[in-house]
């Protein structure tokens, strides 16, 4: 007989989440034809999966107990906690591959999913390649938590975040800010972190907790209600669909009269960018998601996805007041509302409207926040490379809100400052003489190579950055997408070996010689 047809054959084997009529047909038939069943345990000696398998298991089968050194303590291996581990996943793939070049069957089994923060994916790294092997799904934990609750995951176009509890508070925190459902595993000692990240991503009242979803001494419960002591290691936190919850509604049942709003919801004004949703924050992305009613300008409410039960608001783009004391009206009703700006909402956007009614009766007590977003004037210095790394003044040059007198009086003052300068609106199509004035101020100080760029939809399909010289700056390749990018006396335009462009300013700054 060859060597090929000693070898013997390796498989993962799932066994769910817990309860033993869980398991898949092919799971028990993988068992009953193995030699050899091997499984991972602490050092206590008791496997769950040996547990959950113990019914089909035969008194010929030779057991491998593959016993962590190490599970949370700390260990005095050279190699850290992360060595002394990868040394016993080597030392247990040998102990499985005496047997397999034997010729035995050896099946690996797993709660859950073999591959799913599964023991068995470090055997599988390490035999897969050299003996046949087969793979058998489990139903996860995840699943049997959504079963247990009887909540959907994700319904739609929403999307499922799975995190392991051991992650930082902050990446915690972003994470489920930006998702729209989410399941958070591995608790046990993180609960703390988890539940603190869960509050401050405003997730909190939607989490629920799973504790040995299908097993003896299940528990599940609103997860804020939860004592830290008592969670285990093998407890979920699961943020279910907001659509199903939303959307659902019994063909039998009467409509439900309108509830009376408990007191007053709240406005966040979220910058979504220059352009679509690789510009949009975590934090941006989760008030979005939680809100009610969108208000603002249609073309930026276009870029955030619908969702069932929210309502939407679409105005025009010169109606900043109105859209701002309609949102504060909504939240004054309870509901929650995401006035929707572009770019930053502090920089020539929606925060100040909304701050400026809000500052007025009856809206001074309807709680407002604003979240940041990337700046037109950041994206476009970002394309081009680093125009304003040193000082810089940013300016608007549409006179719709200011006379063009004050416009005048700050171009020429942060100019005679050498300050680079990133200009917005600077024309229209009913406003076409501010960019050739601008460029006549501009040269009563700079030099007339200085850098000018030209960022016209950056973030979007037509995206452009051209770089020309501030005396050849032409108007009439100037419109209402394009945002110019003024260097200063130290401004570099530098060609690269790949071909490339860079405009760069230096961050140091030449010292003046003493008069």
């Amino acid at each position: 007989m060859s060597e090929q047809q000693l070898t013997g054959r390796l498989y993962g084997v799932g066994l769910g989440p817990g309860d033993p009529s869980l398991m898949t047909v092919r799971a028990v038939q993988v068992i009953a034809a193995a030699d050899v069943i091997a499984y991972h345990s602490a050092r206590h000696g008791r496997s769950i999966a040996r547990a959950i398998a113990a019914e089909h298991l035969r008194a010929d089968h030779i057991e491998e107990a593959l016993v962590y050194p190490v599970t949370t303590e700390s260990t005095d291996h050279p190699g850290g906690y992360r060595g002394a581990l990868d040394e016993f996943y080597e030392e247990a793939a040998a102990r499985l591959a005496v047997h397999l070049d034997a010729g035995r069957t050896v099946a690996v089994i797993s709660e859950g999913d073999p591959l799913f923060y599964g023991s068995y994916q470090h055997m599988h790294k390490r035999l897969a390649h050299r003996y046949p092997t087969e793979v058998i799904p489990g139903v996860t934990s995840i699943s049997a938590a959504a079963a247990r609750l009887g909540k959907p995951l994700a319904e739609a176009d929403e999307v499922l975040t799975i995190l392991p509890g051991t992650l930082p508070e902050e990446e915690l925190t972003a994470r489920l800010a930006s998702t729209d459902t989410a399941v958070v595993m591995k608790l046990g000692r993180t609960f703390p972190t988890v539940r603190r990240a869960m509050e401050r991503s405003g997730r909190l009242a939607e989490a629920h907790y799973v504790e040995r979803a299908t097993m003896s001494g299940e528990r599940t419960d609103k997860l804020a209600d939860i004592d830290s002591d008592t969670v285990p290691y093998f407890s979920v936190s699961v943020v279910a669909s907001r659509v199903a919850e939303q959307s659902y509604q019994a063909p039998e049942a009467a409509p439900a009269p309108a509830a009376e709003p408990s007191g007053p919801g709240e406005v966040v004004v979220v910058g979504t960018g220059p352009a679509g949703p690789l510009w949009l924050t975590p934090e941006s992305r989760g008030a979005l998601a939680a809100a009610q009613d969108l208000v603002g300008y249609t073309t930026y409410l276009d870029r955030v996805p619908v969702r069932p039960g929210q309502r939407r608001h679409g105005s025009d783009n010169k109606v900043e007041s109105e859209r701002a004391e309609l949102a504060l009206d909504l939240a004054r009703r309870g509901r929650r509302v995401a006035v929707v700006s572009g770019g930053d909402p502090g920089v020539f956007a929606m925060a100040t409207a909304v701050l400026e009614v809000a500052s007025q009766d009856p809206y001074r007590s309807v709680p407002v926040r604003v979240l940041p977003g990337v700046t037109a004037a950041n994206a476009a210095a970002a394309r081009a490379g680093a125009p304003l790394g040193h000082d810089y003044a940013v300016i608007s040059l549409s006179d719709r809100l200011k006379p063009w007198e004050v416009i005048a009086a700050r171009l020429r003052a942060a100019a005679g400052a050498d300050l680079a300068l990133a200009l917005y609106n600077p024309g229209s199509r009913s406003r076409t003489w501010q960019v050739a004035k601008a460029r006549e101020l501009l040269l009563e100080h700079r030099a007339p190579d200085t850098p000018v760029i030209l960022a016209r939809d950056i973030g979007g399909p037509e995206e452009s950055v051209r770089t020309v010289a501030l005396t050849d700056l032409d108007p009439n390749q100037v419109d209402m997408r394009t945002l110019l990018l003024v260097g200063s006396s130290q401004t570099q335009v530098v060609r690269r070996d790949d071909g490339t462009q860079v405009v760069w300013t230096p961050r140091r700054y030449p010292e003046q010689p003493e008069t």
